[in-house]
């Protein structure tokens, strides 16, 4: 019977899985075109956004001077990049196991939420994929959604330290 848990479950670790696919995909190049993953081309080039019924060469997005500078920038762009594989990699692996998964949620929340202003993409309505990543991340931050089939629920049962620093429950669920 899938119960409620369960269920958080299952979508918690779809999310992390497709979480953990990205940074791979982007540290391992699957696609095999042999060009080392950069954040440069789509931060100076793809966040021009779009509006119902806008002129795709039209820039929409009002952060868009903000994002380029970014992707102009070799030393920031690096950090951009450590951090963008480091983060999809890190919040996949922590869902899928079910650990850290508020603080996991939260962040997979943040990562979302910047991709999506930077994307500005709403040619098709304001719900697109990073939208629906974000919300569904946050949600399993807040069910709690490590506590079943994840470590979280392991270590909040199984282990003295809960008591001894309730403050863990924040990051663990």
């Amino acid at each position: 019977m899938i119960t409620k848990g369960k269920g958080l479950a299952i979508i918690r670790i779809a999310l992390g899985s497709g979480f953990l696919f990205a940074g791979l995909d982007k540290l391992m190049d699957f696609a095999g075109t042999g060009k080392p993953f950069t954040a440069a081309g789509f931060l100076q080039f793809a966040t021009g956004g779009a509006w119902l019924g806008s002129d795709p060469k039209a820039i929409v997005n009002p952060t868009h001077d903000f994002w380029v500078s970014l992707g102009t920038n070799p030393g920031l762009i690096n950090v951009i990049n450590v951090l963008v594989v480091a983060g999809e990699i890190g919040i996949g692996i922590a869902l899928i196991l079910g650990l850290f998964t508020r603080f996991a949620g939260v962040a997979g929340f943040v990562m979302m939420t910047l991709f999506y202003i930077a994307n500005w993409s709403f040619a098709t309505g304001p719900f697109n994929e990073q939208f629906m990543y974000g919300i569904t991340a946050l949600y399993l931050a807040y069910a709690a959604a490590g506590e079943t089939w994840g470590l979280d629920g392991l270590i909040e049962r199984g282990t003295p330290i809960i008591q001894r620093a309730p403050a863990l429950r924040f990051v663990l669920g």
